[in-house]
């Protein structure tokens, strides 16, 4: 896998709207303006609309990600970093897949495998 490398600047979003915030424990490891992110790091999605279809409907959000695929060859204090091509599963708080996470924008200036 390669690709830009994911900060904790980038943009991410889970598949129905909801933001994903990413908390990186890697403040001394940057890329460009930005903390590297890890797949051991914290990835909190907030304002996911997603509702289980039912009478009455209930809530599911996406509320955190777990990564599949990371970078194979790089790693910043030990932990597997993430890049663009990295695949990530946005879990609702009941641990239920709910679709992959959609990587927008990452910083331009590393690259990692």
């Amino acid at each position: 896998m390669a690709g830009n490398t994911l900060t904790e600047l980038s943009t991410l979003q889970c598949p129905h709207g909801g933001t994903v915030t990413i908390v990186s424990s890697n403040e001394n490891t940057q890329a460009g303006s930005g903390a590297i992110a890890t797949m051991t790091d914290t990835f909190t999605i907030v304002g996911c609309p997603f509702q289980i279809p039912a009478t009455p409907p209930i809530p599911s959000p996406c509320v955190t990600v777990q990564w599949l695929v990371t970078d194979m060859r790089v790693k910043a204090n030990g932990n597997a970093t993430l890049s663009q091509s990295s695949v990530g599963l946005c879990l609702s708080a009941a641990q239920i897949p709910q679709g992959p996470v959609i990587i927008s924008a990452t910083q331009p200036e590393v690259s990692t495998l």
